[in-house]
């Protein structure tokens, strides 16, 4: 599955493991469009995963990477962008069963949790895996599909987002 385009971005903390991978995917004969951030000064990591998530959902690339200090916060941010399931992946197996269960499009790292050669073999997991379609996975994409649009349609219709009173 070579043939992906890949966006790829990280904060400030993710910036040397976010080098490292768009050396190891261009290795891997992956098409690789850097993201940010290019230096090591600091930044936000939303500002980063709103340009990852909005090449995925241009179709400019098929897949989105970002890296921060554990991967949760970038996780956060993406997953706050309709359209875009994120995961935050460490090992091998979540990071095809993510794909392969829940259709993730953007994988999160945290360059302070693993090293580099996990995230190399977390990569290859994730890039190599497919969603299965299985009607129980389809079924529960869509009820996430659905989620996404009445959260969306709610937060329009009165400008109250907080469902919990």
């Amino acid at each position: 599955m070579k043939n992906l385009s890949l966006a790829i971005g990280g904060d400030h903390a993710g910036f040397l493991m976010k080098q490292h991978i768009i050396e190891f995917l261009r290795g891997e004969g992956y098409e690789v469009k850097d993201c940010g951030s290019f230096n090591r000064n600091p930044i936000d990591f939303p500002d980063i995963a709103i340009d990852v998530c909005s090449q995925v959902l241009e179709e400019k690339a098929q897949r989105g990477i970002l890296v921060c200090g554990t991967g949760v916060g970038a996780c956060i941010a993406a997953n706050k962008i309709p359209r875009i399931r994120a995961s935050v992946c460490h090992d091998i197996y979540t990071a095809h069963q993510c794909v392969e269960h829940d259709d993730v499009n953007v994988m999160c790292i945290g360059a302070q949790i693993i090293g580099s050669k996990v995230a190399e073999d977390c990569l290859r997991a994730f890039l190599s895996a497919k969603f299965s379609g299985e009607a129980h996975f389809r079924r529960r994409i869509d009820k996430l599909s659905k989620l996404e649009r009445s959260t969306i349609a709610g937060a329009r219709s009165d400008g109250d987002t907080d469902r919990r009173r």
